[in-house]
């Protein structure tokens, strides 16, 4: 086989890319579904919404404590709807807050035990809920998924923040309030990273 049909056989065609966006698509809508979301958190005892996990998720993948704007930037969001997360948790003893080392003026959030707990739990029960559904499916395919969707999501996450950093109002809004690249980001980056 020559060099050009080598190349040729790695090059992702337009049928193929549009089999891609068709599953992604579905997978999206599957896994973002309210009424899924309340039977997986169910299963799991957790009573967190969907956004406070991807907060608490962003919050256990740090290294620490960790600041607002630090999180608001990571999940894509403003500041003010991760206070306004912050402060739910914070009732629910999921996070906590302490005053910044090197700014008094700012604050640290960090995960608590509890709120540890309750992603190790939700954790749980999406892996076996995972397990289930990919039953038969040869473990190299699904490492081979994994290993593609991750390369996917590092691609579409700087595309997201170059375009949000050229606009001036970085933040797409959405008419029912929610911003809409971040919980794109953040339902797609939790699927792929921890079976969501």
């Amino acid at each position: 086989m020559s060099d050009d049909e080598d190349a040729e056989d790695d090059r992702t065609t337009a049928c193929e890319l549009d089999g891609l966006e068709a599953v992604l698509a579905t997978l999206a809508y599957l896994l973002t579904r309210s009424q899924e979301h309340e039977r997986r958190t169910a299963r799991a005892g957790v009573t967190a919404a969907r956004s406070d996990v991807y907060l608490l998720r962003a919050l256990a993948e740090g290294a620490g404590a960790s600041r607002v704007s630090d999180l608001a930037d990571r999940l894509m969001v403003k500041p003010s709807h991760v206070t306004r997360q912050i402060d739910r948790l914070q009732g629910q003893q999921l996070v906590e807050r302490s005053q910044d080392a090197l700014d008094r003026r700012a604050r640290q959030v960090a995960i608590t035990a509890d709120g540890r707990e309750l992603l190790d739990r939700l954790k749980q029960a999406n892996i076996a809920g995972l397990a289930s559904a990919l039953d038969g499916v040869p473990e190299p395919d699904v490492t081979a998924t994994v290993s593609v969707l991750r390369h996917l999501i590092d691609r579409y996450v700087h595309r997201v923040r170059t375009t949000m950093l050229s606009e001036d109002d970085p933040l797409p809004h959405r008419a029912d309030g929610a911003d809409g690249a971040a919980s794109a980001k953040a339902r797609l980056n939790t699927a792929v990273h921890d079976g969501g």
